[in-house]
């Protein structure tokens, strides 16, 4: 079979977003595993499956404060003919050794309690006196005689089958059961279950260390007073946030001023805590686009096959986009544009799928759905441009929100879905199919 003709990858390459985005997937390569204690383990994803080495319960036991008797000692008991048994002593949860239940006999048992041996069941608190002698239980009392170690009698008014609020041993998972699967994310409930089963620590893959480093000389960071011509820095809390929801552990960096040398040094400092680096603004062909100039000379500049590349993608918004790995440990690194829509758009198309391969996950991408078009007129789109509109979802219908402009903050944030017009597609009417990326 004849190999696939070359990319050309040249400076004047118009890259699509399926080529950049496998570009970055060939290049990214999951974290290498560790042993980590439960608590540290929480969200990073199994690289074994675990099995169950005792079965769970690991002993039959109550699921009832009550009784435990033999069936035959309460077979038609009722509330006008209750059946009285003596109260030979009490099972609690954690204890060891447990009283025999011999015929007639009961033993008070708690919530978790093992069954004593002799017992078959269980009859709840509430199906008693409780062992308070009240009525005609108290004048029968008054005429027995109880054995040695007893503390009382009982009067049970109601019948129960074999087994009645039991948990049986091994009734959850049974010794040699897979518990967990490799692949598995580690979240509350499954680090219950590790802890359940007398697991200390686990085989993983870490969760990314992601740093975001904005940059703009007009950036201010918020709580501050702004001056003329700036804003406050949004791009680096948006795109931590996303790098965290993705599971990712992420740094924000305040932003970094229009000076090369002092981003250069920025970045350096920053690559001892990062398996992969973020930044946002300066990519595209203005005069203080200082992220590649400073991008040139980042750590070991002998480093074979360390570089970043700027490419232009026929993507709208994020058409201006930097990928490549850095320093002498080769850290991935992805430039996203600064304008707040596309910084964002970009961070779900191309950095959180890099996130997630990371971790080791095999599902990278956010769920895509098709969705039925409702708008109050027609969606234009640039020939040759995969577009990607915020809009909202649902019950299969999708509404765009805000327009194309790649500055709307209000807009970005009322949306939970990214309305995808393909390449070829320069015009939607309403009531169209199109696909929907979904953000929540």
């Amino acid at each position: 079979m004849s190999s696939a003709p070359p990319r050309d990858t040249g400076k004047d390459h118009l890259w699509t977003v399926t080529e950049h985005l496998e570009d970055i997937l060939a290049t990214v390569r999951p974290l290498e595993p560790i042993e980590l204690q439960l608590l540290d383990a929480q969200g990073c994803v199994l690289v074994e499956d675990v099995t169950v080495p005792l079965s769970l319960p690991p002993f039959d036991n109550s699921s009832m404060d009550g009784y435990a008797v033999r069936v035959a000692d309460i077979a038609g008991a009722s509330e006008e003919y209750p059946a009285v048994l003596t109260v030979i002593g009490d099972v609690a949860a954690g204890q060891g050794e447990q009283p025999y239940v011999g015929p007639g006999e009961a033993a008070r048992i708690m919530t978790g309690a093992p069954l004593p041996p002799g017992a078959e069941t269980v009859v709840p608190v509430e199906w008693t006196d409780g062992g308070l002698g009240e009525g005609p239980v108290s004048r029968m009392r008054a005429h027995s005689t109880s054995p040695e170690g007893a503390s009382g009698q009982v009067a049970v008014h109601r019948a129960a089958e074999a087994r009645a609020h039991v948990r049986d041993k091994g009734s959850d998972v049974k010794a040699g059961d897979r518990a967990l699967a490799a692949g598995t994310i580690l979240g509350p409930p499954q680090i219950a279950l590790l802890a359940a089963i007398g697991r200390a620590t686990v085989r993983v893959r870490p969760r990314p260390r992601v740093v975001v480093v904005s940059t703009g000389s007009e950036l201010v960071q918020p709580g501050t007073e702004l001056g003329t011509g700036q804003i406050y820095d949004s791009n680096s809390f948006a795109l931590t946030a996303a790098a965290r929801d993705a599971g990712a552990i992420a740094y924000r960096v305040g932003a970094v001023t229009d000076d090369a040398e002092t981003l250069r040094s920025t970045i350096e400092d920053q690559l001892v805590r990062a398996d992969l680096v973020v930044t946002t603004g300066g990519v595209s062909v203005g005069a203080y686009d200082v992220v590649k100039e400073a991008l040139q000379s980042v750590g070991d500049e002998d480093e074979a096959g360390s570089g970043v590349e700027f490419r232009k993608l026929a993507m709208q918004p994020g058409k201006p986009q930097g990928f490549g790995s850095i320093g002498p440990d080769h850290t991935p690194l992805l430039a996203l544009p600064g304008n707040p829509v596309s910084s964002y758009v970009s961070f779900e198309v191309f950095v959180r799928p890099a996130i997630r391969a990371l971790m080791g996950l095999e599902d990278l991408h956010r769920p895509t759905v098709r969705a039925t078009l409702e708008a109050s007129k027609a969606l234009t789109s640039p020939a040759g441009r995969r577009q990607f509109l915020r809009g909202t979802y649902a019950d299969g219908k999708v509404s765009p929100v805000g327009g194309a402009a790649s500055h709307l903050v209000a807009a970005l944030s009322q949306a939970d879905a990214l309305i995808v017009v393909p390449e070829d597609t320069e015009s939607l009417e309403p009531g169209a199919e199109v696909d929907v990326v979904l953000l929540g």
